[in-house]
Formats: C-alpha cells, structure tokens, sequence
C-alpha cells in the first residue's frame, strides 16, 4: 500500500510540473506555437531516448543484482536439471536478442531523426534483409521448440519402470492429503461419492475394494531419495493446481478426473538445507522475523526450511495457505515411518468407537486429553 501511494504521489507531482510549463509557455507572447517538431525537437528526443536506453539497461542490471537471491535453489529432482538448463537457455537469448534490438531501436531514432531539408529514402522492399530477419528467428524458435518438446517428453514420461512409489494428492479448499498404496503399493479405487464424513472416509475410498484396505492418508508428505515417485492427483471442488517448486513440477488437479506427474527425489531435506542459497535464505528471513517480533508481531518463530507442495491455481479466498509439508528422506528412514502410520483398515473399516486417525489435529487433541487427566 506504501509503494501505491508513494507511485500515485509521483505520478500527481508529475502531471503538476507538466501543467506548470504549459502554463509557463503560455504566458511566453513570444514562444512559438508551432505544432510541427522542429530540428531541435527531434535533437533532445533523440537524447532523451538514450537516456531511457540507458535506463532500462541499468534497471535490468540492478534487478539481476538486486533480486537473483531470490531465485530457487539447485533443482532437487532428477529432471529439474534439464528444466533449469532449458530455462537459463531461454533466459540467455533472450537478454541477447533485447539487448542488441532496443540499442538499435533507439540508436537508429537517433541517427535518422527527422531533420530540414533532410528526406527519408524510402525501400519498396529488401529481399536479403527481409530473410535475415525471418530465418534467424524461425531456426532459434524452431531449436526452442524442438528442445523443449524433447524435455517435455521426457518429463512426462510417466510409468511403471523401477518399482516407482505410488502416491495420491488429493486436493480440496483449502488443504491437501497425501495416500500411500501401503504394502502392495497399490492404491484402492476411491470415488468423490463414497466420501462419508461421518465414517472419516474423506478421500472416498472404496471399502469394497481389498487394495483399499492397507492405504495410508496423511497430512504429511514423506517421499524416499533416490526413489521415482508417480503421482496420481484428484480434487474434490474446484481447479487446484500441485506446485512442488524445488522439484521442478506443476500439475493441475481436475475435479472428475486423474491427473499425473513423476519424479525422482535426488536432495535430502536435511541435505538442501546445508545448502548455501537456502542457509543464506533462512538467515535473511529469521532476521526480518526476529525483528518483527520485538516488534510485539505475533507469528514471527524462527524458521526452517522445508519442501513444500503448493496451489498454484487461485481457488479461493484461503488459496494462499493451501500447503503442506514435504520431508524428503533417506529409503531406510521413510520405511520407518511409513511403517508407523495406521492404515484404511485400521483408521476407518472398523467398529466407530475404535477409529483412529493419522492426522496431526487428532494427535494434538488426543494429547490435550491425555494431560488434562494428568
């Protein structure tokens, strides 16, 4: 709000200066009225685009010094380095062609600004030009294209190759839950309506289906270094989208339907967070929280880094907090833990007086209770 009205105060005091000339011109009975640019016009329009050639170079500069820190670290999937390669790839020519293209623009303004007795020579045509600067694009777009394609490919090759874990995100305003396959890493069939609230059946899974039963819902996603990960992604309501972005990887959630991506962890949490970007991000965000905080802001504890699953679709007044945790871990420590968690069976095909729940908000109450009666 500060940067808002700071840009409309600058904007007012602007067209103020601006009405003030005109003013100061037309008490001027001797000024010229003439509407036509004359040469000495069309000399400080020349500088003045050189000033703003200069300008918006020197803006770029500073954005890239300013701001780079606050780019992603090292991709930390198999396939996020060739996403980042194409990325920079594209970033370097671009930069070239707007470099070399706005000098020309605005040094050629320049040189052949209007002049007296000056006059344009006119080109029907210029076959050689006219395919300088329609091939070289066509070959660089066209290598873009074609490598990009090939990345997609790639990428997308989604499939049953190296024993990859099955995982299901299911999404719905505005959180996000995880469900493991479970022993035979097999997920059951689920259906948007078999969800039974009442029963703790939220994701709809369907009790009929014996590969349902050893299925594991979680709040929390857990994912094995090293291992290739398939994920199969629904929505319960709206256009959600799962955005994983140290991962490298975006899919949309389609009410209706199955959606799909996969990749290979390849970073540790522990791993990225002795990172050098992300110790230096963690140091500068503590140090903006710390201050906050003796400022008497509540909400402002240190962090720590963690991977993050995200919604990158705008669905709703709390999109912006639809996240949930990612801890990426060595294949012996999730084991561990996977072993820990409670399975469909057990959480909710069973009598109602003995559900249990794998979520954290049942933990925690269930912990309340227990010291209450201490």
């Amino acid at each position: 709000m500060t940067a808002l009205l700071t840009l409309t105060v600058l904007v007012l005091v602007a067209i103020a200066i601006w009405q003030m000339t005109k003013i100061f011109e037309l008490s001027q009975t001797k000024t010229e009225h003439d509407e036509i640019a004359n040469d000495s016009d069309n000399k400080n329009n020349g500088y003045l685009l050189f000033a703003f050639l200069i300008f918006i170079y020197g803006i770029t500069i500073f954005s890239f010094a300013k701001y780079y820190k606050m780019l992603l670290p090292e991709a930390a999937s198999e396939h996020g380095a060739d996403y980042d390669q194409l990325m920079w790839v594209s970033f370097a020519i671009i930069f070239f062609v707007q470099t070399i293209t706005q000098a020309l623009l605005h040094y050629f303004g320049y040189k052949y600004r209007g002049q007296k007795g000056k006059k344009a020579l006119f080109f029907a045509d210029n076959d050689r030009l006219e395919f300088i600067w329609t091939i070289i694009p066509v070959i660089v777009l066209a290598g873009l294209i074609l490598w990009g394609l090939y990345t997609w490919t790639n990428i997308m090759d989604i499939n049953e190759d190296d024993d990859p874990l099955i995982v299901e995100l299911y999404a719905q305003q505005f959180n996000w839950t995880a469900r493991y396959g479970g022993d035979d890493n097999v997920l059951g069939e689920a259906n948007v309506r078999l969800i039974d609230i009442a029963n703790a059946n939220v994701l709809g899974l369907d009790e009929s289906d014996p590969n349902a039963e050893d299925d594991i819902i979680v709040k929390e996603l857990h994912l094995p270094v090293g291992r290739k990960v398939n994920f199969k992604m629904r929505s319960q309501d709206v256009l959600h989208s799962a955005y994983m972005p140290h991962f490298r990887a975006q899919m949309n959630c389609v009410p209706g339907m199955i959606t799909q991506f996969s990749f290979t962890p390849t970073v540790t949490t522990e791993e990225m967070r002795l990172n050098p970007d992300v110790v230096d991000k963690v140091k500068r965000t503590n140090a903006i929280r710390a201050q906050k905080a003796a400022e008497g802001i509540p909400n402002n504890e240190p962090w720590e880094f963690d991977y993050v699953l995200l919604c990158n679709k705008i669905c709703g007044k709390s999109h912006y907090n639809m996240q949930m945790k990612i801890i990426v871990e060595t294949e012996e420590e999730f084991n561990k833990w996977l072993a820990e968690q409670k399975t469909f069976k057990e959480t909710v095909m069973v009598d109602e007086t003995e559900q249990a729940h794998n979520l954290e908000d049942d933990a925690d109450i269930e912990l309340s209770e227990t010291a209450s009666v201490e």
